[in-house]
């Protein structure tokens, strides 16, 4: 049986591995979502490029988002938060003579559940 020593210690040490657990928790949490706040960046970033370069060529999407770079819209190619390029749509889902951008999310899998738009 342990003392009363013990047991206090022991609530102690149950209390210090809870808020530890917790905090852990937190910092994953908002690290996915700065992630997700840094993707969106990405994406509207990216959006301005895409309409820019369909501005100046009738309407016509870049066949691939390397195309922004190679002609000038954009220094690097547009990556999400993980470091992924970015998915270019065009014409896009929800609107027939438009493009959707979007990113596979931190899992990495086209069209998963964790995408980014």
């Amino acid at each position: 049986m342990l003392g009363a020593l013990g047991r206090a210690r022991l609530k102690l040490g149950v209390a210090v591995a809870v808020l530890l657990a917790l905090a852990l928790g937190l910092r994953g949490r908002e690290e996915h979502a700065a992630s997700v706040r840094a993707t969106r960046a990405a994406i509207t970033n990216a959006t301005r490029q895409v309409a820019s370069f369909r501005a100046d060529h009738g309407g016509k999407c870049p066949a691939a988002l390397p195309d922004l770079v190679a002609q000038g819209y954009a220094r690097d190619v547009p990556v999400d938060a993980w470091g992924r390029p970015l998915r270019l749509t065009c014409p896009g889902r929800r609107d027939p003579r438009g493009f959707d951008l979007s990113s596979d999310g931190p899992d990495g899998v086209p069209g998963g559940l964790d995408r980014v738009e």
